[in-house]
């Protein structure tokens, strides 16, 4: 449970960054319009999403199925400590709350709710030490990429390495640009040894209405494999689905990412593994401070 909690701290597939302009050519509108994609933070503000991530796991091995369902919904904070004159920002990152449920064939259901339980069951501990504590100090350019992160020694488990949020273009773009991020993935091998896998995640810019653009998402394996027992450890590391992300306020509303995978043979010719999940994130506006706002009078 512990890997699967991990992607629900991170928003999206959290991996090694590595930047890269796409070489796509853009499909314009024929007003010409391009839009500049920035990040946008003021120093002393909070911004927190609702983090909700759902996964169903199907294993069959030699004619046995085994099931784990899992879920939680998190609210993930960034408290932006300064902001530099180009925008790069520098933020803590945080995680207020959980709720989690796990959910194993032929077992219990093991639950746990930060802002209602006292204490934790012992699968859930090392996440439940994590809540309301600083897990790094981030510093992110106006694009997206990530300039410094300093994590903290304790309690830093649950986060994943690499990035954060979708990287953005350098440039104004309009309705149909492409751009891409290429990342490789370290897959450990039965033999003992490691596969590395080069992948690529790649968006557009689908749609902007009223000052909101739409932003498809799609992950793609660019290494061939053949293996059944890698494609079953890869299987975590695709989705695709849509971003809206607010122009003048320069954050992301919302976002989901979908998979739903079948990988045949992973142990053996009768074996199947079944992957279906769904992360989405919500803005929550009514979170939102800033520290100059007006504090609540004493009684």
């Amino acid at each position: 449970m512990t890997r699967s909690f991990g992607i629900v701290w991170t928003g999206l597939v959290l991996l090694p960054f590595c930047w890269i302009q796409a070489g796509e050519p853009a499909k314009p509108q024929p007003s010409g319009r391009t839009y500049l994609l920035r990040y946008k933070f003021k120093p002393g503000e909070s911004v927190r999403w609702r983090v909700v991530h759902r996964a169903k796991v199907e294993t069959t091995v030699s004619g046995t199925t085994q099931t784990a369902e899992t879920f939680s919904s998190s609210v993930k904070l960034w408290r932006v400590i300064k902001v530099e004159p180009d925008g790069t920002a520098t933020f803590e990152h945080l995680v207020e709350s959980v709720d989690m449920r796990q959910k194993l064939s032929g077992r219990q259901e093991i639950r746990y709710n930060s802002q209602t339980d006292d204490q934790p069951p012992a699968e859930f501990a090392p996440v439940a030490e994590s809540i309301g504590v600083c897990l790094s100090v981030i510093t992110l350019d106006p694009t997206g990429r990530i300039v410094s992160r300093q994590r903290k020694p304790a309690k830093a488990s649950v986060e994943s390495e690499g990035q954060i949020t979708i990287p953005l273009p350098k440039e104004a773009v309009p309705v149909g640009h492409r751009w891409s991020f290429p990342y490789p993935i370290d897959v450990p091998l039965e033999s003992g040894g490691i596969k590395r896998v080069q992948t690529l995640q790649q968006f557009a810019l689908e749609d902007v209405k009223t000052g909101v653009a739409t932003i498809s998402v799609a992950t793609h394996i660019l290494t061939p494999i053949d293996d059944p027992a890698i494609q079953a450890q890869l299987v975590q590391r695709e989705s695709s689905g849509t971003v809206r992300f607010d122009i003048d306020a320069g954050r992301i509303l919302s976002q989901q990412m979908d998979l739903d995978k079948r990988v045949v043979g992973f142990r053996g010719p009768a074996s199947s593994l079944h992957y279906a999940t769904r992360f989405t994130e919500e803005l929550l506006t009514k979170a939102v401070e800033t520290a100059n706002s007006p504090k609540p009078a004493a009684k």
